[in-house]
């Protein structure tokens, strides 16, 4: 080989180690953006408690951006679930919730969640599966025979509803959650007086909600006990709620007709009776 050929051979050896080097150093001298950007991480347990207080809309868009972070988070879809229910979107609730069932299979408040949106709906038989099953992998747990009592009244197995009714008031007595289903249930057949009862036992407790009072009032009303019925709207109510629910009550009696049930307290949705009365 001539001296000019050898010189350039090494020149040339000696500019690809160069390269190679440079080539080596890029990646770790300028990193992409992509690798530079934090990876998002779910919210702390003190933020996500906080939005327990929210409205159903903001914690939509909380529990959403929790399950874009993390799909398989049962916790977020669950609350997504439950705040689409009570947004009145059944549809996608009954949904959300299913897929948590696919990620944990024995998750009992995804259960409960989709018997929910299909009793929210008005579909209750679709969801009568998932509340069975929640009855056997929780049995000392009320929920699910206070949903299963509902569910069952609407695809009218009366017989069925009282029997888990019964359980669910053996597990946890008085419960008013339990008492107020049984009693809307009572009002749908037609017997607000039987619907009375369970509503002073209900009203009587001390987790009492104002759904409870206020289905107390809507059977007081339906049997002619107008000025009961009205004092208790007019404790809890503005003064024009409570005059639209009154106007509905006189036209209710005037007419000689049996109700619509009211939102219970494990359902929600838009009301069948009066504006005062929502699904929680």
């Amino acid at each position: 080989m001539s001296r000019t050929a050898a010189a350039a051979a090494t020149m040339t050896l000696a500019l690809w180690g160069l390269t190679s080097v440079v080539q080596a150093q890029t990646p770790a001298q300028s990193p992409s953006p992509a690798a530079a950007a934090p990876a998002r991480k779910p919210a702390d347990a003190a933020t996500r408690a906080s939005y327990d207080r929210a409205d159903a809309l903001s914690r939509s868009v909380f529990w959403s951006n929790e399950q874009q972070i993390n799909p398989m988070d049962p916790v977020a879809g669950v609350r997504m679930a439950q705040a689409l229910r009570e947004m009145g979107q059944f549809d996608q609730a009954a949904e959300t919730a299913q897929n948590v069932l696919t990620v944990q299979p024995a998750n009992v408040d995804a259960m409960l969640e989709v018997g929910r949106a299909h009793i929210a709906r008005g579909q209750a038989f679709y969801g009568i599966a998932a509340l069975e099953q929640a009855r056997a992998a929780a049995p000392r747990d009320w929920r699910p025979l206070s949903l299963l009592g509902v569910a069952y009244q609407q695809v009218r197995r009366p017989d069925d509803a009282k029997a888990a009714w019964t359980e669910a008031l053996r597990l946890s007595p008085d419960n008013p959650d339990v008492l107020t289903n049984a009693a809307i249930a009572r009002m749908g057949e037609g017997d607000a007086a039987s619907a009375e009862i369970l509503l002073r036992r209900a009203a009587a407790q001390p987790g009492a909600t104002l759904k409870v009072r206020q289905n107390l009032a809507l059977s007081l009303g339906l049997q002619g006990k107008t000025a009961e019925a009205e004092a208790i709207l007019r404790r809890d109510l503005p003064p024009e709620a409570a005059d639209a629910n009154l106007r509905w009550l006189a036209e209710r009696t005037a007419a000689g007709a049996a109700p619509a049930p009211a939102a219970s307290a494990e359902t929600a949705g838009s009301p069948r009776t009066w504006s005062s009365v929502q699904g929680g």
